[in-house]
């Protein structure tokens, strides 16, 4: 049985891939009941679309905290099955393209006629609708038309992708925050609504002040490396050791800088005096600055400087950043246990609250373990359950 600050709530999960399982992962993990639609074996595209072997890392991370159950959506008895839950449902999420989900009957005018109270969340790669409506949206796509990899990379190197599929992941919590307003405005209204994102719109969000530089002042940001595009000095810099990230933007925290690393030179030089100047000189600061850091090692710098006030670390490699030790206080690494897999760790939430947190309270379920049990909850009998396992709906 859920348990959370959302467990009133039932959550039918109709996606695939990635940006809808993240966006069905926040409401589970915060304790919603959330039953995870998934094509019968032996269906075709039954074993795609998941992220990957189901006892492998990805599957595990986006799949956590759900029910699964098996179902033939191409079978009138598979959809018949659906619109049951739906009707019991609160909030359901898909991102299939739009025809497909009009073809199959599950759009949410044909949804929300059964249950005018449900959330019907929706993501998509460009939109429901308009000139690109019909194309299948891939992150990388997302990442290219939504300016990304236009400013990710090294000064004239060229187009380069994040090293994560942030157009999936953050058009998944943009419809998550969406259906949980949605939930909220229903509490007022009593009406359930279309909640919709789309990789495009997630990516271009994204950009934020980037974006803003264009809008506001017509200024198209490119390529700035590791150095900040408009706060310097920020970057990456060599140590005695290796390398490390020094954020020492603006004239407080650049004179605590100098100071602290003994550069009374750099300070007093009037070509670095304010913050158009050092922007005008960034490549000539950098290497003062770099001459001064590579007399000493990472761990003696980011000790030392952020003592003194002036945002500095590490830069860690994925083992490295589970290792250190403020990650550990955290707990972000959250433990759970797997009946095939014994006890594993994911990844937890990046937001707490004091007295409802989130809980990993179950490893992704085995495909089709809770069928039997969620049509029991339907008022499903024992020899209808096995009709339509013989049946292969389910």
């Amino acid at each position: 049985m859920a348990t959370g600050p959302l467990s009133r709530f039932k959550v039918i999960d109709l996606t695939r891939v990635r940006s809808g399982p993240t966006c069905v992962r926040q409401l589970a993990d915060w304790g919603a009941d959330v039953i995870q639609i998934e094509a019968p074996e032996g269906m075709e595209g039954a074993d795609g679309g998941f992220g990957g072997a189901r006892h492998g890392p990805d599957f595990q991370n986006l799949h956590r905290n759900k029910r699964s159950l098996t179902l033939d959506l191409k079978s009138p008895d598979g959809i018949a099955v659906l619109k049951q839950l739906v009707a019991q449902a609160d909030v359901v999420v898909e991102n299939f393209r739009p025809d497909v989900k009009r073809r199959l009957g599950i759009d949410y005018e044909a949804l929300s006629a059964i249950n005018p109270r449900l959330v019907y969340g929706s993501i998509s790669g460009f939109g429901q609708s308009g000139p690109y409506a019909g194309r299948p949206g891939f992150d990388q796509i997302a990442q290219g038309m939504g300016g990304l990899m236009s400013i990710t990379g090294l000064p004239g190197q060229g187009p380069v992708r994040v090293g994560i599929p942030i157009a999936d992941l953050t058009a998944g919590i943009f419809c998550a925050m969406g259906i949980l307003i949605a939930l909220l405005e229903r509490e007022e209204s009593g009406q359930g609504q279309w909640v919709q994102s789309s990789l495009l719109e997630a990516q271009i969000a994204m950009l934020d002040f980037q974006a803003a530089r264009w809008l506001v002042s017509r200024e198209v940001p490119g390529q700035a490396g590791n150095d900040h595009p408009t706060g310097i000095p920020t970057g990456v810099f060599r140590t005695k050791d290796g390398l490390m990230n020094l954020a020492a933007t603006g004239k407080i925290i650049f004179t605590r800088f100098c100071e602290a690393v003994g550069a009374r030179h750099i300070l007093d030089n009037p070509d670095y005096a304010t913050a158009p100047l050092r922007s005008q000189n960034r490549v000539a600061l950098n290497r003062e600055i770099g001459e001064v850091l590579a007399s000493r090692t990472t761990a003696e710098w980011v000790a030392l400087l952020n003592e003194a006030g002036v945002p500095s670390g590490p830069i860690n490699s994925i083992d490295e950043v589970f290792a250190d030790e403020q990650v550990r206080h955290l707990g972000i690494a959250t433990p759970v246990h797997h009946p095939a897999l014994g006890e594993i760790e994911l990844v937890g939430q990046a937001v707490r609250l004091s007295r409802t947190p989130s809980r990993l309270r179950t490893a992704a379920r085995e495909k089709g373990e809770d069928s039997a049990e969620i049509l029991r909850e339907l008022g499903f009998d024992a020899a209808r359950i096995e009709a339509l396992r013989q049946a292969r709906v389910i």
